[in-house]
């Protein structure tokens, strides 16, 4: 890798720690911040923020990053670090896992190459070296996915796990560790996590423990059943000793909205109690993932959700649950926990020709069109389609997300994959969060709205992931620190992806440094 001797001089450092701003220069010397020196760029940076790259705990750039090194959308919002693994990871490959990519929790398109490659991924780093070697843009990492843990002892079975599979899944999570995985994920409302007990949680996540890594979780709820949810993380903690990370921390549909507040009283106390629970967020008040998010996790039993979704008998059964999980508020799963029932529920995910005519409109009027109540849309839809259907719930409280805001323990995240506008947005919407989520807490929550101050909106997107994820030489801009490095205007630094237009990239951030090479100058992917 070629060396770049950079000065920024005169801009206002804003050094990960939380600390207060103060004008100076930052000099990069090779991949390391280093002491002023004769550099062969000066960049005159008055008016702009220097800061260390900003790290997302959780993205979703698995497959986009093997169709295009460059995370354009992610890196233009100036972040320097993937981490990736909610739930699922493309490695290792063996056991009773077949087709890798049959239980992953985000789309795919995949060429031909990369699936190849990927069958030959049989140690959790073999991916990450891959990766590497293919030429990638910012840092990556990952923890391993719990359910990719579990689908290789276990299949897609229900039930708890028998000595001998709890033994493969140690085995398992021992290797992705020594290989230099952050923990271990779980994603506990989508199959086969949803069928992981509390028990088998404790176990797996106590091999993470022996080596230093956390817990992070999707939790089993985020809804009526979120106290429970959070009682059973915290369980995990406690019981096998290591830290735990809650992902998207969130309350979902107006019936529990009120709750957040007894959330974070719960996490404030376990705190106060010892226990080293922390949290992250995204700005947004719509989430997305699946249309089968709606369904049963019984569903996808032993791995046949599409076949079983043209089953009379199993219609019948769902219909019952989802009508019945109306009437007395679901304990699990997304089910129609939105603002509007149907009509907060926006299917953009799909493929097929005659399908395309609904991509952005509301489930309600979807179903309206078909001549259908709304789970018989659902399923037909499904089952035709025969894949998630990526998809916006609007299920959120924006008085909520002001209150995680400030909390010093909640760090920023864009539960979403960095894409390029030229070939993703032929391909349909997506959530904007994969746009827009870094530069629109600093927009709103730190220029507009003054909800958290520029030094700690900045230290909750680097210095506190590095340190949870115990990286210790990135994060912070000192001498000696590796050069991940974001210099932006903090006055016109913005987001431009709506829901209704999301393929819009980020503006203000003009120069993005990865190991100290340019990766971003004047606002434009240098393409390194």
């Amino acid at each position: 890798m070629p060396s770049f001797d950079t000065l920024i001089r005169g801009a206002r450092i804003v050094d990960g720690s939380g600390n207060p701003w103060r004008y100076g220069d930052v000099a990069i010397t090779n991949d390391t911040v280093v002491p002023g020196a004769n550099c062969g760029v000066v960049i005159e940076a008055a008016g702009k923020v220097v800061a260390p790259g900003f790290i997302d705990i959780q993205s979703h750039s698995i497959f986009p990053l093997m169709r295009d090194g460059r995370c354009l959308s992610k890196v233009v919002q100036g972040v320097t670090t993937e981490i990736m693994g909610e739930g699922w990871t493309p490695t290792p490959v063996g056991g009773l896992i077949i087709d890798p990519v049959a239980s992953a929790i985000v789309g795919d398109g995949l060429s031909d190459e990369w699936r190849q490659r990927m069958l030959t991924w049989r140690r959790f780093g073999d991916w990450l070296s891959d990766l590497e070697r293919s030429g990638v843009s910012p840092n990556v990492g990952s923890y391993v996915g719990g359910g990719t843990v579990r689908t290789y002892a276990k299949g897609m079975a229900m039930g708890a796990a028998t000595p001998g599979e709890l033994d493969v899944m140690r085995r398992v999570v021992h290797e992705a560790m020594e290989d230099g995985a952050f923990g271990v994920s779980y994603a506990l409302i989508y199959p086969p996590d949803a069928y992981t007990d509390t028990a088998e949680l404790v176990e797996v996540s106590k091999v993470a423990a022996s080596h230093g890594g956390s817990y992070i979780t999707h939790m089993r709820s985020e809804s009526a059943g979120i106290f429970e949810a959070l009682d059973e993380a915290m369980t995990v903690g406690w019981e096998a000793g290591l830290p735990v990370e809650i992902y998207h921390l969130k309350a979902s549909g107006p019936d529990s909205w009120w709750r957040m507040p007894g959330v974070i009283d719960r996490i404030e106390r376990a705190r106060a109690a010892g226990l080293d629970i922390t949290a992250n967020m995204y700005p947004y008040a719509g989430s997305g993932t699946g249309l089968t998010a709606i369904l049963p996790t019984w569903t996808a039993a032993d791995g046949g959700l599409y076949d079983n979704l043209s089953q009379p008998d199993v219609r019948a059964r769902v219909r019952e649950e989802l009508e019945a999980g109306q009437r007395n508020g679901a304990k699990q799963g997304m089910g129609l926990e939105t603002k509007g029932g149907p009509h907060g529920i926006m299917p953009v995910g799909f493929r097929l020709p005659e399908h395309q005519q609904y991509v952005g409109k509301r489930l309600s009027e979807i179903a309206e069109a078909r001549g259908q109540d709304w789970i018989e849309a659902v399923l037909d839809l499904l089952a035709a389609e025969r894949q998630r259907i990526g998809t916006i719930y609007f299920s959120m409280d924006e008085a909520n997300l002001r209150l995680q805001v400030p909390l010093p323990w909640v760090k920023f995240s864009s539960d979403a994959g960095g894409f390029d506008p030229v070939w993703a947005k032929p391909e349909g919407p997506l959530h904007p969060r994969a746009y827009g989520t870094f530069p629109r807490v600093l927009a709103r929550y730190v220029r507009e709205e003054r909800l958290v101050t520029l030094e700690d909106a900045v230290r909750k997107m680097t210095s506190a992931v590095a340190d949870r994820l115990g990286i210790t030489d990135r994060g912070l801009l000192r001498q000696g620190m590796k050069a991940d490095v974001v210099l932006f205007d903090p006055a016109t630094i913005t987001d431009h992806a709506t829901f209704d237009d999301p393929h819009q990239l980020a503006t203000g951030v003009s120069h993005v440094w990865v190991n100290g090479e340019p990766v971003v100058k004047d606002g434009t992917h240098t393409g390194a």
